[in-house]
């Protein structure tokens, strides 16, 4: 097997399926909290938005945290890997159009974790949903801005 970056070994004989339901996180570049300013954490769930409108991906429940953000979707009609690439890439573009940062935002990969229908997906949306609190950035899960989920 050739020498591959931890992230990419991954994803060896794996395939994104449409209609499934997947997990997927990533991180900024070396864990800098830019979502700190949840204006620009606004510019991700954009494109968390435009994904859906361009039935990409149907969002199911997510969270921006200030360093990562956890994203439950149904993949529909493109790759994980086109979908986290756009994704990670317009937010980017956003974001340092915003501050007049220049270069990467993200960590290169991202961790998917593939779902089966019969899982407890409102269970695991609370999870997500309730990173915040788990962090200790609020107290109620409503004080935080940047979540949403389908069954909330």
């Amino acid at each position: 097997m050739p020498d591959l970056p931890a992230s990419h070994r991954l994803r060896v004989g794996r395939y994104p399926e449409p209609n499934r339901i997947y997990l997927l996180t990533t991180n900024t570049l070396d864990r800098e909290p830019v979502f700190k300013d949840f204006g620009l954490g606004r510019l991700v769930v954009d494109q968390f938005r435009s994904a859906q409108e361009q039935s990409w991906a149907k969002s199911l429940a997510w969270v921006v945290m200030p360093d990562h953000f956890h994203w439950l979707i149904e993949l529909q009609q493109y790759s994980l890997s086109g979908l986290m690439q756009k994704t990670k890439s317009l937010s980017t573009r956003s974001v340092n159009m915003s501050t007049g940062r220049r270069g990467s935002l993200w960590q290169q990969g991202y961790h998917d974790r593939a779902l089966r229908r019969d899982e407890d997906l409102v269970k695991l949306a609370r999870y997500v949903v309730a990173n915040p609190l788990r962090a200790g950035l609020v107290e109620k899960l409503g004080e935080y801005p940047l979540w949403d989920a389908i069954w909330v």
